[in-house]
């Protein structure tokens, strides 16, 4: 896949949409590393920049962290928030 640049928001709404399509709420996490791989594929700033988004995400209470920050779930309790920051953050090419 073509690797772009992406900003800061919509990096942080394509790893909420990408934890969401795995289905992983609450106690039911993905691992941050395999999910870096993978968002590696396609954005430009590294993996590196994902585990700094992840890091914002969870500050802002969207994603929760688990077994030492190394696995991450959305918070279900703003299903809403989030369902509306990946929409308003990424373009429909992406999703």
């Amino acid at each position: 896949p073509m690797r772009r640049e992406y900003s800061d928001e919509a990096l942080k709404a394509l790893i909420l949409n990408f934890i969401m399509r795995k289905g992983r709420w609450g106690e039911h996490y993905f691992p941050i590393d395999t999910m870096a791989k993978w968002l590696g594929q396609v954005v430009k700033n590294n993996g590196k920049n994902i585990k700094k988004k992840v890091k914002e995400l969870a500050n802002e209470g969207y994603l929760i962290l688990h077994k030492g920050n190394t696995t991450a779930s959305l918070n279900p309790r703003l299903k809403h928030e989030i369902m509306e920051y990946i929409e308003n953050n990424l373009s429909d090419v992406e999703q």
